[in-house]
């Protein structure tokens, strides 16, 4: 128990600016109306990039033996590209809707 308490002591900016971080999402996505929420997402799921190149980073400063964290960098990479791609797939989708169609 220790030694977590001495973990937040040490870490207690990066802990408050993700709990601002929660509260200031929730505040931007609880504003938007529903006919917006679907192509909003999907554009905001490409910002999941920044999801990868966190995970790319905790990768590089991991210490080779630690295998946990290698293993959890991974996943997240393959998830974060899974989230990047599907929110291009999804906004591809939702232009096709847009388009006119050709007069025969």
């Amino acid at each position: 128990m220790e030694e977590v308490v001495s973990y937040l002591g040490q870490h207690i900016d990066k802990l408050f600016i993700l709990i601002l971080s929660i509260f200031v999402g929730i505040e931007v996505i609880g504003k938007v109306p529903s006919v917006l929420h679907t192509p909003l997402m999907s554009g905001a799921n490409a910002i999941h990039g920044v999801v990868i190149i966190g995970a790319i980073i905790v990768m590089l400063e991991a210490d080779s033996s630690n295998v946990l964290t290698l293993i959890l960098g991974f996943i997240a990479v393959i998830l974060g590209t899974l989230n990047v791609v599907g929110g291009f797939v999804v906004t591809d989708r939702m232009l096709e809707l847009f388009k006119k169609k050709p007069k025969k």
